[in-house]
C-alpha cells in the first residue's frame, strides 16, 4: 500500500494563494528553489502533516496548464472551514456531505480555482 507523499498547489498568483492558505489553515510557507516556489508546513502538534508545495501554475503538457489534483484537508470543523474559506477569497463548490463512518467533506474552490476537499473526520457519522 502505498500513502500520499506530496501535494502540490498550482497558482497564477503566488501572492495570494500564499495568503489564503495561511490565514485559512493556518500553513507556513517557506521559499525553497525557484522564484515563486514555497515548501508548505502543514504540520500541527504531534501530527506530522503532508509533504506539500505552493508554485506557480505551469505547463506539465504543452498547452494544458496544471490545475491540480484532488486533495482532502482534515479539519476539525467543517463549519469553520466554511467561514474561513469564505472569509479568504474562496467558496464552497459542493455543500456538506455526510459519508457514513468517514465524516463530513465540502469541496471549495480556492482564489486561484484549485477544487479542494475538506473533511471532518468523524468515525460515527451517519
Amino acid at each position: 500500500m502505498f500513502n500520499v507523499a506530496h501535494f502540490s498547489i498550482n497558482a497564477d498568483d503566488v501572492s495570494r494563494a500564499r495568503q489564503f492558505y495561511e490565514k485559512t489553515f493556518g500553513w507556513k510557507c517557506n521559499p525553497w528553489g525557484p522564484p515563486d516556489f514555497y515548501m508548505l508546513v502543514t504540520k500541527t502538534g504531534d501530527n506530522p502533516g503532508i509533504l506539500g508545495s505552493l508554485q506557480r501554475r505551469r505547463e506539465i503538457v504543452k498547452g494544458k496548464p496544471m490545475f491540480g489534483f484532488e486533495c482532502t484537508v482534515a479539519v476539525e470543523s467543517i463549519d469553520d472551514t466554511i467561514d474561513a474559506v469564505e472569509k479568504n477569497g474562496g467558496r464552497v463548490v459542493m455543500s456538506k456531505s455526510v459519508i457514513s463512518g468517514v465524516g463530513t467533506l465540502i469541496f471549495f474552490e480556492d482564489p486561484e480555482r484549485n477544487i479542494v476537499g475538506a473533511m471532518q473526520y468523524d468515525a460515527n457519522a451517519e
